[in-house]
């Protein structure tokens, strides 16, 4: 078995085949797993550019977030938010949104810990084998072969700005609505739990979509975005992120598409977010560990 994609996704179905018997190779273009549950090391720390957190309602996922706890990987870190409404400002209740001290990609790496995984190798024609998983984008996975699904994405550009010092009241993340720039931002030190004076802007796809071709180029209104909006001082350092593909729209009910041996599968069926990516990975593996024994 193949599966292209180490994402959480792609781990996640990778992780079950093995566990149930079934060799399975996993193939990765980029130079880590992880895919948008990133991390990037800047200066002396990690800070998440990809997903901002992890929430669970689906027993099995809150079971591996505990897995996760116990091990020190993950731990709970709010249940509130602020809501920045064209500045009106308000805080909401939510489900318990998870972090990682180590960063969330350290979840990843955890998956992906005993797999067979090949790293910085773009898979650019259907491999051959007895079941292939695209564990990515569909418009991504449309480039290997007709997979013949329909997703909508909408890009992001994530911004990470470091402060001297934290100038900020405490907030742990906070929505912003009706903004032509932001969409999210979050108290990186917070989150990770080591007080770091880091911001992580997540602005919207109207904003990113003209901008892919250069992000770096609209670091400075990515600043000026979230200065104005925490009345903050300059940052020392703005870095951006580019996600092209980062946000579906909501998918239907099946959690991922088969098409006779060939398979696609992420975040995208369902609700977009990690339990979803990682339902739709397992949900993949146990079709086909299911179909190893109808042979």
């Amino acid at each position: 078995m193949i599966v292209v994609g180490a994402g959480i996704a792609g781990l996640a179905c990778a992780r079950e085949l093995v566990d149930a018997g079934i060799p399975a190779q996993v193939v990765e273009r980029g130079r880590v797993v992880g895919g948008r549950l990133a991390s990037k090391r800047f200066d002396d720390r990690y800070a998440d550019v990809g997903a901002a957190y992890v929430t669970a309602d689906a027993p099995s996922f809150q079971g591996r977030l505990d897995s996760w706890r116990v091990a020190g990987l993950a731990h709970p870190w709010t249940e509130t938010f602020s809501v920045d409404t064209a500045g009106r400002r308000e805080t909401t209740t939510g489900p318990v949104r998870w972090s990682a001290p180590g960063g969330l990609r350290s979840l990843a790496e955890d998956l992906a810990r005993e797999l067979d995984v090949t790293l910085e190798h773009e898979v650019r024609a259907l491999p051959e084998a007895d079941a292939v998983v695209l564990a990515m984008p569909a418009p991504q996975a449309e480039r290997i072969a007709a997979v013949g699904v329909l997703q909508e994405w909408s890009p992001v550009l994530t911004a990470v700005l470091t402060f001297r010092e934290r100038v900020w009241p405490d907030f742990h993340g906070m929505f912003v609505n009706e903004h032509p720039v932001l969409a999210t931002v979050c108290d990186d030190g917070d989150r990770r739990g080591d007080g770091a004076p880091v911001l992580v802007a997540h602005s919207t796809g109207d904003f990113a979509r003209p901008r892919l071709g250069d992000p770096l180029a609209a670091a400075g209104e990515l600043e000026t975005a979230v200065r104005k909006l925490l009345d903050l001082p300059p940052a020392e350092s703005v870095r951006v992120h580019r996600w092209t593909f980062a946000q579906p729209l909501p998918g239907g009910d099946e959690l991922f598409h088969r098409q006779g041996d060939l398979y696609v599968c992420g975040d995208a069926f369902g609700k977009p977010r990690v339990q979803t990516a990682w339902l739709s990975g397992r949900a993949v593996a146990h079709d086909i560990i299911g179909q190893s024994k109808l042979r």
